[in-house]
């Protein structure tokens, strides 16, 4: 799809001042730039640039502010989840619960159809609109099941246990709509069963944190990481059959140091890809018949993995993809295409009807207004979830109780010294962290310091800091 191209670019403000007869003629095409607000002289990711190049650079605060403002980009849902997510990069927990809430109120309405099943979900879908950049924007499917994950883990910095299996749960639902929707299966969920999981085990609910790693297991994401988890509970609850079973497909468990307690790191990496527009125009007798779609393009990723490293005995560990959030971007739009792919064409026809009927009334000036018309109004909505990671990934290491001194390193970026911290047997520290571009942001929950933190520098690039809650 990637070889289509638009036959015919309108500049901004090239339709004003058109002579005598022409005037008119042309009013239709007039009517279309009016009608969609300028969107097509600057699109989402262009209004929103400067938001986006200073959460590249760390300048968090103000990134988080320019995002939070509805007008620059004309979305309470994106409004809510660019600055949702800027705020889980810079540690502040308030702020991203309150915009990540923000934009699960957006999308409340779509999220209701979508769990109710296909049938209703499809007719909000199928339903025509002149163009789809005039439909508020309540997120991709994807991008709605991202919003939940992100309470998740708000919920979880902020120690609400209860709520983090809520919306991890929440998320988890939405998925399985948008695979039931479109009779597929997406490599994802490993992000919403895994906060899920480490939540229960913080509860010392083994159990239920079994199921969401079984579950991890079957879906095929993050199957390492969640394969170890279930060697490791099944030995704890003493269930043999079922260790028997896991040790067979992910070897014996880990020689853990007596009362050995744990570092998990939980990580969003990189940044997700953008859209951009793929259009064709079909000449015909009669008219073009405008068709426009869009196309998830990738970013180049500096950043592979993350490592973390217990200094002292030089142990260390390498975050692991628990599920790719480029994939299923590109995967859950190429199945939406068939949608947007009708409406398209559909439009496409009844704007080439409107086409013959002004050149009837005004001859060669109706054509070119109504093929201008048909031009213009018929455009890809290139808005998505910009500040999302490229993947989201993650790791356990298991240590002796007591006092360990940490580092967390990106492999092609910066590395963190997180301190030191004395830790009780059994208990479990936890690092969200997120990776920029070469950048590396890093907030520790849990444990006790023991010595002071590195101090935070004079500048505001928050992607020195390191802090402890």
């Amino acid at each position: 799809m990637r070889s289509l191209s638009l036959a015919l670019t309108i500049p901004c403000g090239a339709l004003q001042g058109a002579p005598g007869r022409r005037r008119a003629g042309l009013g239709l095409a007039a009517a279309a730039v009016l009608a969609l607000g300028g969107s097509g002289c600057a699109s989402y990711t262009a209004r929103t640039a400067g938001a986006l190049h200073d959460f590249q650079r760390g300048h968090l605060a103000a990134a988080q502010a320019a995002y939070g403002d509805t007008e620059l980009g004309g979305s309470e849902f994106l409004a809510g989840a660019e600055a949702g997510m800027v705020a889980l990069a810079a540690g502040d927990w308030d702020g991203a619960q309150a915009s990540l809430e923000r934009a699960a109120a957006a999308a409340a309405d779509i999220e209701e159809r979508a769990l109710l099943g296909p049938e209703r979900f499809g007719e909000l879908l199928g339903s025509w609109v002149l163009n789809d950049t005039m439909r508020a924007y309540q997120g991709e499917g994807f991008e709605r099941v991202y919003v939940h994950a992100g309470l998740a883990m708000a919920y979880l910095a902020r120690g609400r246990l209860d709520d983090v299996y809520v919306e991890a749960r929440r998320a988890n639902q939405l998925l399985e709509a948008e695979e039931k929707l479109y009779e597929t299966s997406y490599h994802a969920g490993g992000l919403g069963h895994f906060v899920s999981a480490l939540a229960y085990e913080l509860l010392g609910d083994w159990d239920d944190a079994t199921i969401d790693y079984q579950r991890m297991v079957e879906k095929g994401v993050g199957e390492e990481l969640a394969g170890r988890a279930l060697v490791r509970l099944a030995g704890r609850l003493g269930r043999a059959d079922e260790l028997a079973l896991w040790v067979e497909r992910f070897g014996p468990d880990l020689e853990l140091p007596a009362g050995a307690a744990s570092v998990v790191v939980l990580a969003g990496v990189g940044l997700a890809p953008f859209k951009v527009e793929g259009s064709l125009v079909v000449p015909t007798p009669d008219g073009l018949i405008p068709f426009a779609v869009p196309i998830y393009e990738r970013r180049p990723q500096p950043v592979a993995a993350l490592e973390l490293v217990e200094t002292t005995s030089g142990v260390g560990v390498r975050t692991e993809v628990l599920e790719s959030v480029a994939d299923v971007a590109v995967e859950n739009l190429e199945d939406r295409v068939a949608w947007m792919a009708a409406k398209s064409v559909a439009r496409g026809i009844l704007k080439r009807e409107l086409t013959k009927e002004a050149q009837k009334k005004h001859g060669l000036a109706g054509r070119i207004a109504g093929d201008l018309f048909a031009a213009i109004s018929e455009r890809a909505d290139l808005r998505a979830w910009l500040t999302l990671p490229d993947s989201w990934q993650a790791a356990r290491l298991f240590v002796p109780p007591g006092a360990c001194t940490y580092i967390l390193e990106a492999r092609g970026g910066s590395s963190r010294p997180l301190g030191t911290f004395e830790l009780e047997p059994g208990e479990t520290l936890v690092v969200l962290a997120r990776s920029v571009g070469t950048d590396l942001y890093a907030h520790v929950i849990g444990g006790r310091p023991v010595e002071p933190l590195p101090a935070a520098p004079a500048a505001e690039g928050a992607a020195l800091e390191v802090h402890q809650q």
